[in-house]
């Protein structure tokens, strides 16, 4: 008979998941390497990270999973609400979950114990596997989610694992004594000072004048607005909730298509998620293009400032997570030949726009967010890998 964590790798590849994004945990280690070695993998460095690139991937003609340990359901809960409840996007989640069987970390306890209720609240479906002999609940759980378009998490007991023989993690885990590794550093950094000369609105119709057929990715509240009464296309996928995740969705998407993918982002989103860029910077798809909007305010919310209008700088940050292109303009024509040439570069890029705070009375979007869905989803059947 097989071990627990090989009948899981055949149900996902059963189920037709092309895509596993992963971060760790103790009790699935021996399950990882198998993940790694049977499917194409992105290693997050913050789990709500996984939802935006899970979704960005379906978006494009994926098939993606999440494996994960429960502790990160914490910190997914509102994107997973915002983003894939009310677009209608599946995500099957396996969630090893702690807190509960054998834990001995007292700090995994009141997550986990209250979890199930937690889960119910909110409204998402979830399914328990308590032990071994019942892991073909995940082809359920995997099947639910995509025929339902909805998140469905299967919290794997660590009982599972018990009477498991998999030795993937010993066979392929770090080596006893780590070698000494030299690490390269490569930093790109023009000292100069920009004063502001445009609106938000501005720079997202500068960039607007230029699309063609790239897909764009729009960052949730009067950045999507601005963009749907500049120019509306069906390529435009519009943000309704999970700030944070629009450049991880522009990752998921770029590692789906062949296409230019262009994200609007903003400073606020930026300092909220900065992991995005540095999963961005390992993973570095050619077809990707973060505008970074940078007007130093939360402008969608009052225009509250930001850590960026006088402490960070957000292409050096982009910098730092592996970013080599990067640009940093104020007018609308440095922002043109900046798009123009990293458009035509074909390589990873980020623009740091340096705005005005201000917003303009752009009306509201139209559309249901599983109305952008369908026709973003629809129009870009076409162009799949």
């Amino acid at each position: 008979m097989a071990n627990p964590e090989e009948e899981i790798i055949a149900i996902m590849k059963k189920a037709g998941i092309d895509l596993a994004v992963t971060l760790p945990c103790d009790r699935i280690k021996n399950l990882l390497p198998l993940v790694s070695e049977n499917f194409s993998e992105i290693r997050l460095t913050r789990e709500e990270n996984g939802v935006g690139i899970c979704a960005g991937a379906y978006l494009a003609g994926g098939k993606p999973m999440m494996l994960i340990q429960s502790t990160g359901l914490g910190n997914m809960i509102n994107a997973l609400e915002s983003l894939n409840v009310i677009c209608k996007i599946p995500l099957p989640v396996l969630a090893s979950w702690r807190g509960v069987y054998g834990e001995g970390i007292e700090a995994q306890v009141p997550l986990g114990v209250h979890l199930p209720s937690i889960l119910k609240g909110a409204g998402l479906e979830y399914t328990i596997i308590e032990d071994a002999e019942n892991i073909s609940l995940l082809e359920k759980v995997i099947r639910d989610a995509f025929e339902n378009l909805r998140p469905h998490i299967a919290l794997v007991s660590p009982k599972v694992w018990e009477a498991s023989e998999c030795c993937a993690w010993e066979i392929s885990g770090m080596p006893k004594k780590p070698e000494v590794m030299e690490r390269t550093c490569r930093f790109n950094l023009t000292v100069e000072n920009l004063r502001p000369l445009m609106l938000r609105d501005d720079a997202i119709c500068a960039v607007a004048s230029q699309l063609d057929d790239e897909i764009t990715v729009t960052n949730l509240g009067v950045p999507c607005k601005e963009l749907y009464a500049c120019k509306d296309r069906d390529l435009n996928f519009y943000m309704f909730g999970s700030m944070g995740l629009v450049s991880s969705i522009g990752l998921g998407l770029a590692l789906r298509t062949e296409r230019t993918v262009v994200v609007f982002d903003g400073d606020g989103s930026l300092l909220m998620n900065p992991n995005a860029l540095l999963e961005i910077g390992k993973e570095a798809p050619k077809n990707l293009m973060i505008i970074g909007l940078d007007n130093g305010a939360y402008g969608s919310t009052g225009s509250q400032e930001t850590c960026a209008l006088r402490y960070i700088d957000l292409e050096i940050l982009a910098n730092a997570c592996g970013i080599q292109n990067t640009a940093k303009v104020n007018s609308k024509e440095g922002l043109i030949e900046a798009f123009k040439k990293f458009r035509d570069m074909q390589e990873l890029s980020f623009i740091h726009v340096i705005l005005k705070p201000g917003n303009t009375k752009a009306p509201n979007i139209p559309l249901s967010p599983e109305e952008v869905t369908k026709r973003f989803k629809e129009a870009l059947k076409t162009e799949m890998i």
